[in-house]
C-alpha cells in the first residue's frame, strides 16, 4: 500500500469546494453503516437524512464526484463508498504522529477508528522524559528530541498536536520544518503556519460554549412563552395600603453569580499518568 507522502488526493485541482469536502466524511459514515447492513442502493433523501443535510445539497455535492445516481433507483452504496474514499485519499495508508501523550493524546492513540479509515498511528511523542519508553496503545512513546527523525523514519504524513497551548506553536514549527503539511490541532490556541500547510482545529471547549449559547437562548424563549400564557392581570402588583419596612428588601451580593468553572490549566481532568494535555478536556470526539 502506498504511503501518504508519495501521493495526495487532488480535491482542489478538481475544483471541489471546501464545504463539500467537509461533508464527504459525513456521507461516507452514513454509507458505511448502510454497507455494513448490506443495503445495495439508497435514495438521495434517505442518505441526506442519515448524513444530516438536505437532499438538494447532497445531489450537488455528488455531482462534483461525477456521481448522479439512477432515477427511481438511487445511488449504488458500494460504489459511492469507493468514490468518496478515493476522493478523500482513504484508499492508501496515512502515517500519523501524535505529539503530547497526556489524557487526550493517549485517548487519541487508543481510538480504534483511525485504522479503519486509513490512518495509521506511526509514532507517539512526548516532551516528558518519564513518558519515554512507556507503551500506550501498543506503541512505545518516544521523547520529543527525536521528533524529526521519527517523521523521516516513518514517512509521516499528518501531525496531531495534543499538547498544552504554550507548547503547540513550537511543536507546529518543528512539524512543518520536518516536512509535515497537514496538522490536526487539539491545543486551545491558533497556530501560525506558512502557505501550503493545512491546519484543522478541534476545540471541545468552544463547541461546549456554542451549545451553552443555544441552551441559554432556548431557556429564554421558554420564559417568554410562559409570560405570554399568563392570564391578563396575573403579573400586576396591587398597591398595599401600608408600605413594607425598608429592612424587608434585600439585594443579592455581586459575587453570588460568580462562575466556578475558571481556568484550571487542565490539571483537574488528568490522571496519574505523566504527560500533559493542557486545558483540553480528555474527551474523544464522536
Amino acid at each position: 500500500m502506498a504511503t501518504g507522502r508519495t501521493h495526495r488526493p487532488a480535491t482542489r485541482s478538481r475544483g471541489i469546494p471546501e464545504a463539500t469536502v467537509a461533508r464527504l466524511p459525513l456521507y461516507l459514515r452514513a454509507l458505511t453503516a448502510l454497507s455494513e447492513r448490506s443495503v445495495p442502493t439508497v435514495s438521495s433523501e434517505e442518505l441526506a437524512t442519515a448524513a444530516g443535510v438536505n437532499s438538494a445539497k447532497l445531489r450537488k455535492d455528488f455531482s462534483y464526484l461525477g456521481s448522479y445516481g439512477t432515477r427511481g433507483v438511487g445511488y449504488d452504496v458500494e460504489y459511492l463508498v469507493y468514490q468518496i474514499s478515493r476522493e478523500l485519499g482513504l484508499t492508501q495508508d496515512w502515517p500519523v504522529v501524535i505529539v503530547g501523550i497526556g489524557n487526550l493524546g493517549a485517548a487519541l492513540a487508543n481510538y480504534g477508528g483511525f485504522a479503519s479509515r486509513g490512518f495509521r498511528v506511526a509514532s507517539l511523542i512526548d516532551a516528558d522524559p518519564e513518558m519515554a519508553g512507556k507503551v500506550v496503545a501498543g506503541i512505545e512513546v518516544q521523547h520529543s528530541d527525536g521528533l524529526e527523525q521519527v517523521i523521516e523514519d516513518n514517512d509521516v504524513s499528518i501531525g496531531v498536536i495534543a499538547t498544552p497551548a504554550a507548547s503547540a506553536q513550537p511543536v507546529c514549527d518543528r512539524l512543518v520544518a520536518a516536512g509535515i503539511t497537514s496538522i490536526l490541532n487539539f491545543a486551545p490556541t491558533v497556530l501560525s503556519v506558512p502557505d501550503g500547510v493545512d491546519v484543522r482545529k478541534v476545540d471541545l471547549s468552544i463547541e461546549l460554549q456554542i451549545l451553552a449559547f443555544h441552551e441559554q437562548r432556548k431557556a429564554g424563549e421558554l420564559s417568554d412563552e410562559d409570560a405570554e400564557e399568563l392570564p391578563q392581570g396575573a403579573g400586576e402588583v396591587t398597591a398595599s395600603p401600608v408600605a413594607p419596612p425598608a429592612a424587608s428588601v434585600t439585594k443579592r451580593g455581586s459575587g453570588s453569580g460568580k462562575s466556578s468553572g475558571g481556568a484550571s490549566g487542565g490539571a483537574s481532568g488528568r490522571n496519574s499518568e505523566p504527560g500533559s494535555d493542557g486545558d483540553v478536556p480528555a474527551v474523544m470526539p464522536a
